[in-house]
């Protein structure tokens, strides 16, 4: 399976990088961050203990559907939906629509690699 690479940074930082590379001032490599963060915290709550087990289980269990994941995860399905769903914003999960309105999730990355400066810029405390 393949790696994200996931960064962290504030929201104005974020925002001037995107403008500079959709104006050709900054070219991206294949070793950058391909999905950002505003914190640490935000990050936390997309990749909470109970939300990575989640992605452990549609990697391990392959379900064909929210009902098949409901039932190996006992989590209700509406629950799923929602969490599911707003992962998906973020690349974490993919939600393929199947035969008679079946949703099938998939985890397209086995692992995350997490870029963290230690350095916080005064503007950001």
């Amino acid at each position: 399976m393949k790696t994200l690479r996931i960064g962290i940074a504030n929201y104005e930082d974020m925002k001037s990088r995107t403008l500079a590379i959709a104006k050709g001032d900054i070219k991206t490599s294949k070793d950058e961050p391909k999905l950002w963060f505003t914190s640490i915290d935000s990050l936390a709550r997309v990749l909470s203990d109970k939300n990575r087990a989640l992605l452990n289980l549609i990697i391990e269990q392959k379900p064909g559907s929210l009902s098949e994941l409901e039932s190996i995860s006992g989590r209700a399905k509406s629950n799923l939906s929602r969490t599911l769903k707003n992962m998906s914003k973020f690349g974490l999960v993919t939600l393929t629509k199947g035969s008679g309105g079946t949703i099938t999730p998939s985890v397209p990355y086995g692992k995350i690699n997490l870029d963290l400066s230690l350095v916080i810029p005064a503007k950001d405390l």
